[in-house]
């Protein structure tokens, strides 16, 4: 990634916090904790530079960060005027969120509700990883975008499959980039999408 040594020292604290808690709570999978960098940091920072502009970022279904707080480390140093939003709904993790946020010194916003309570959010830039089918997203995005704003959605080996069932009910024209840690995966950007 190209970052500044500071950037690198957040992302590793970011690190060290998501494994401390997930002892007590599931923030990542045991089986992926060895390889945190690669599969949770990397995997999320990627996301970055394909969004493009946009002052307001809102992650969905947080979890544990990624992408959302790793996304918002990196802005601090590229783009420290945009300002995010982490919607989750499990409290705990909600608690986690927002000690990573205080741990890191980030603009963030947690909302600790279901995504389908929380009014509109108005984001330019939407993003989720590992939350729901293509479709689902795509209403959820719906719901929190301002006008044109776009949605970067990580998904993994069967992709074409979600786009082929979200095209059965929404308008959209996805462009596929191939993920830098997962050559098995893609990333799906969206734009311009719509109801049937």
């Amino acid at each position: 990634m190209d970052v500044s040594r500071e950037t690198t020292d957040r992302l590793n604290r970011f690190s060290e916090l998501a494994l401390k808690w997930t002892r007590v709570i599931n923030l990542i999978s045991k089986t992926t904790e060895a390889d945190i960098w690669k599969r949770h940091i990397e995997d999320s920072a990627q996301l970055y530079d394909l969004a493009g502009e946009g002052a307001h970022w809102v992650d969905l279904g947080s979890g544990g960060g990624f992408p959302g707080i790793v996304i918002a480390i990196i802005a601090l140093e590229k783009h420290p005027d945009r300002r995010f939003t982490l919607v989750e709904s499990d409290r705990r993790k909600c608690a986690f969120l927002r000690e990573a946020t205080r741990l890191c010194n980030l603009k963030v916003d947690v909302i600790s509700e279901r995504i389908e309570a929380v009014a509109p959010l108005g984001g330019d830039i939407l993003s989720a990883r590992a939350l729901a089918p293509l479709d689902h997203l795509l209403g959820f995005a719906a719901r929190h975008r301002q006008g044109d704003g776009k949605a970067v959605f990580p998904k993994g080996v069967n992709y074409a499959e979600e786009i082929a069932e979200a095209a059965r009910t929404w308008h959209f024209d996805p462009v596929i980039h191939p993920s830098i840690t997962d050559p098995a995966g893609v990333i799906v950007e969206v734009r311009n999408f719509s109801h049937v």
